[in-house]
């Protein structure tokens, strides 16, 4: 069966949990910028977590399908609607074929995650279906989805077929994942970080201006990293470092002093020195951030990084078991 892009909105891909497994030959994790929330999402709508789905930035999406489906999103606080009907963040819902899905642009966050029960069935390259829109591959043909574009859906599995029966009637369901799993932009986010390798290179008043000052989401910022305005943040030498690996959370600053949070399609070394490294539960917050954002950062231990991200992984498991009686 197929989807089609009515109109693609102004940055729309195909992305999965990402391609994992090659960065020792140059190739990006790629993937969706908040795995979580497409993880969440693709769990309510009846797929495997694993399943490609849309990620979206800044909407003007309209989709449009060739027989019923479910679909969740996740993500900023965008205007979703089924027609005329609104669907809000984290609530299965059945669009029935040939009727509109929609997405417009966001009050507050930049991106979203649609999962569509079955998933994209684009071609498999390098073990993921995530278009890495650098290196022009997987996805889409390389790149973002196009107006007017159709794209492959694979069939409904059993458990969607069961939430299609279910939601005939009411059409969108009333339950949800926990607000900030589906929600999870911010005004004013802080992001919690562990010090960096090379934390030692900067002057101490460096680190206290990371830790204690608000710095502004720059307009050349992309999905492979957030370029961040502020105080800048000075070295205690200016030397030349060897290249090491880099991975998204990393915060390096380059000789402007200006930090830059790598995100998913960061590449896989790096020369900048690391000043921190952002942790895993809250790089959804940091995909989040647009152009013009304020954003603070605070320090944790890496037992207190290890902790959240295990809370998480038990919460997650505990949802799934609570999904099983919706699929009865």
């Amino acid at each position: 069966m197929k989807a089609a892009a009515i109109r693609a909105g102004f940055l729309t891909s195909v992305q999965d949990l990402g391609r994992t497994g090659f960065r020792e030959f140059g190739v990006s994790l790629g993937g969706a910028l908040d795995t979580h929330a497409l993880r969440v999402a693709n769990l309510l709508a009846g797929n495997d977590e694993s399943a490609a789905g849309l990620e979206i930035t800044f909407g003007g999406l309209r989709l449009r399908f060739a027989d019923d489906r479910i679909v969740v999103w996740s993500g900023g606080d965008f205007d979703a609607r089924i027609g005329s009907t609104s669907v809000a963040a984290g609530h299965p819902a059945l669009v029935r074929a040939g009727e509109e899905f929609s997405i417009e642009s966001p009050a507050l966050g930049c991106r979203a995650w649609l999962a569509i029960s079955g998933g994209i069935d684009v071609p498999i390259v390098l073990g993921s279906r995530s278009g890495d829109l650098k290196a022009g591959f997987g996805g889409v043909k390389g790149r973002p989805v196009r107006d007017g574009e159709e794209f492959p859906v694979d069939d409904n599995p059993p458990r969607a077929k069961i939430l299609i029966d279910r939601l005939g009637g009411e059409k969108i369901a009333r339950w949800k994942p926990p607000h900030d799993w589906s929600s999870p932009a911010r005004r004013t986010p802080t992001l919690r970080y562990i010090r960096g390798t090379d934390s030692g290179r900067f002057v101490e008043l460096a680190l206290q201006f990371f830790n204690n000052e608000s710095f502004f989401v720059s307009p050349d910022s992309d999905r492979m990293g957030i370029r961040l305005d502020g105080p800048r943040l000075e070295r205690s030498e200016e030397v030349d470092l060897l290249s090491e690996a880099v991975a998204p959370g990393t915060v390096q600053v380059p000789p402007s002093g200006k930090p830059i949070l790598l995100l998913n399609d960061c590449q896989t070394i790096g020369g900048y020195p690391k000043i921190a490294h952002v942790i895993t539960v809250d790089l959804p917050i940091a995909a989040q951030l647009c152009p013009g954002d304020r954003v603070r950062f605070t320090e944790v231990s890496i037992a207190d990084a290890h902790a959240l991200l295990l809370e998480r992984e038990r919460n997650l498991e505990q949802f799934r078991r609570g999904l099983e009686s919706h699929f009865k």
